[in-house]
């Protein structure tokens, strides 16, 4: 039994008008919501992409169990959805060449989270230390992050601790960041899975869109999801 996904098609949205982010098409596969460049078919008028808070919203209330999003939308629009699938505690990945992507390594995993939960006993007494100092000198959020790629270009949040103030960096913020202090907490990181002690790092949101510009291998996953692609302004599932 087929089902219509939007109830009213009459009136699209012309997807060529942009915005500070720009537009991005979106297309539904089995669960999985694929974010991608512009492209020529026209797409109903979503409002929540014009408001973090109505992606949220949106996300949350749906059954999408993952989010895959092409790197060529830009630095901007992919830090956007970045922050909408964190608050609605949906994954999300990078749609990166099979070839660039980071490898999945059980043993190197298991190796880096032995060496990180000894390394995190060394060295608690120190992070211990830093805290009082930030409380004490910059008193304010104690832990930041920024977005990384990891492994199978999943997105994640690397954790640090905060060097600066609203306006600029802190004396002790610029001591912890000479001897790379503030990386510390990057080691719940590797507990976590998200990284690894060894081997390659993981690469910002600007490398990957950079990344992005070189020879692409397209993954097998991403050929097989082509072939069952519906757009949003399908009238059946």
């Amino acid at each position: 039994m087929t089902s219509s996904i939007i109830p009213n098609l009459e009136n699209l949205y012309d997807v060529t008008q942009q915005d500070n982010r720009g537009y991005c098409t979106l297309h539904w596969r089995r669960g999985k919501l694929l974010v991608k460049p512009l492209g020529r078919i026209k797409q109903p008028y979503l409002p929540s992409l014009d408001s973090k808070r109505s992606l949220v919203e949106c996300l949350q209330h749906s059954p999408i169990s993952l989010i895959s999003i092409d790197p060529k939308l830009g630095e901007a629009l992919l830090r956007f959805w970045a922050d909408a699938c964190e608050e609605a505690k949906k994954p999300i990945f990078l749609s990166i060449p099979a070839g660039n992507k980071l490898p999945n390594q059980p043993l190197q995993r298991l190796i880096d989270w032995i060496a990180a939960f000894v390394l995190l006993l060394l060295v608690s007494p120190v992070m211990l230390g830093l805290i009082v100092l930030m409380q004490v000198y910059s008193p304010g959020s104690l832990f930041c992050g920024e977005w990384r790629v990891g492994e199978r270009g999943k997105l994640f949040r690397a954790m640090r601790f905060c060097t600066t103030t609203k306006h600029n960096i802190t004396p002790l913020g610029h001591w912890m960041r000479k001897s790379s202090l503030d990386n510390l907490p990057q080691l719940f990181n590797v507990l976590r899975g998200d990284m690894s002690l060894t081997g390659s790092s993981c690469w910002t949101l600007e490398d990957a869109v950079q990344l992005n510009k070189l020879p692409e291998i397209t993954a097998l996953w991403e050929v097989e999801a082509q072939r069952h692609l519906l757009h949003l302004d399908s009238q059946t599932l």
